[in-house]
């Protein structure tokens, strides 16, 4: 039976060299701002229907605002909820 012909090896190519790697973690201060806007943005919204008339500064927006005073309050709250996804996107 006839033999095949051998095959040659490839010329000898030298590993890439290694580049610099890319620093992809998140600043320090990342994680802790996200996890107090988070506590923030409920605690508000709690404290405003548990107690909303007896906190000075949240019965103040509401009568403030007049109708519009309760959206507000939870509109603040969750606006720091929504501020806390936002950093969560960019913790790595």
């Amino acid at each position: 039976m006839p033999e095949s012909e051998k095959r040659k090896k490839d010329v000898y190519t030298p590993p890439p060299t290694k580049r610099e790697a890319v620093n992809f973690d998140s600043p320090r201060w990342l994680a802790p701002v996200m996890v107090a806007c988070f506590i923030v943005g409920l605690a508000w919204i709690v404290a405003f229907y548990l107690a909303g008339p007896s906190i000075p500064f949240m019965n103040a927006i509401t009568v403030a605002l007049g109708g519009l005073g309760n959206l507000v309050n939870v509109a603040i709250g969750f606006a720091f909820i929504i501020a806390g996804f936002v950093l969560a996107t960019r913790w790595r």
